[in-house]
């Protein structure tokens, strides 16, 4: 009865790590923890966050990202200016050798869902397309995480 017992907590214990662990792999890319904030009643625009690690020997570029959820998605960044926070589209984002890009709310890159078609509500999961100049196209899930989460290691905020 307790092998039983233990062979149900393994099972469950892997089901939770693979529910929970939203990693994809493409070519020398490791792609981790795609998700938004959810968005409130005829917000117009939202943001994607995603980790990306190359984890090759060679630079790669994320050259464009596409969602059915927007009309419009584009790479940002993010800096404070003096006392400003600036915002803009930058054609592209340079991944280097070894390099870990993480996407983060208030700070540096994030994905710009322009144009949404639905809201976005706390527990949904969207399709996001991201193409990278070497390595190709790799769909990731998205996790639209409630808006009142902390910002950090999850989560998203964007100022509008």
């Amino acid at each position: 009865m307790q092998l039983r017992s233990l062979l149900s907590f393994a099972v469950i214990a892997l089901a939770c790590g693979f529910v929970n662990a939203q990693e994809y792999k493409l070519k020398d890319l490791r792609l981790e923890n795609p998700y938004a904030r959810a968005t409130v009643p005829g917000q117009p625009a939202g943001g994607a966050f995603v980790t990306i690690e190359n984890t090759g020997k060679t630079a790669d570029k994320l050259i464009a990202v596409s969602s059915p959820v927007a009309k419009s998605v584009q790479i940002h960044t993010m800096s404070m200016e003096g006392n400003v926070m600036k915002m803009r589209e930058v054609p592209q984002i340079e991944l280097k050798p070894s390099e870990k890009l993480v996407m983060k709310p208030g700070d540096g890159y994030h994905v710009m869902l322009i144009g949404l078609t639905k809201p976005l509500n706390a527990g949904d999961k969207f399709p996001l397309t991201l193409t990278f100049e070497r390595a190709g196209k790799v769909e990731v899930s998205v996790t639209v995480q409630d808006r009142n989460m902390p910002a950090g290691g999850q989560g998203m905020h964007h100022g509008n």
